[in-house]
């Protein structure tokens, strides 16, 4: 396996590819999401090893205009704590920023608010949230 990661902008991933990237750090993994998903994206950057394995992710979904959102941050399990999400996390807002965009918004769990905020500068602000699945 090599150590080489290469980082890309829109090339292409399939679904099986997402399935197995979720599952190689125990998240669960839905076939058929990315398929559904990407279309609706300004894009996404993949990392990939020098074999060619699928080892980080991270989807820009956007309003058509000036607001981006990164969603959907993942890296393989066995190349976590390597800098492959952070540099992804850059390479999405330098993409978001070329498309005109001029806000990158993004919502973590507390657990990553280090990573976010520390590692990929992002600052905190005051949000609001409703889960749609329990609201009634």
């Amino acid at each position: 396996m090599s150590d080489a990661i290469s980082y890309t902008w829109r090339d292409p991933i399939t679904d099986d590819e997402m399935v197995d990237l979720v599952r190689s750090h125990g998240g669960d993994a839905v076939p058929g999401w990315w398929n559904r998903v990407r279309r609706h994206s300004l894009g996404w950057v993949a990392a990939r090893d020098g074999e060619g394995v699928l080892v980080g992710f991270v989807n820009v979904a956007w309003d058509g205009a000036d607001h981006a959102f990164l969603i959907d941050t993942k890296t393989r399990g066995s190349y976590q704590r390597r800098g492959i999400a952070t540099a992804v996390v850059h390479l999405a807002a330098a993409r978001a920023r070329a498309a005109g965009c001029e806000w990158l918004h993004v919502d973590f769990e507390p657990e990553v608010r280090r990573f976010y905020l520390d590692a990929c500068g992002f600052r905190p602000t005051e949000a609001g949230l409703i889960h749609l699945a329990t609201k009634h």
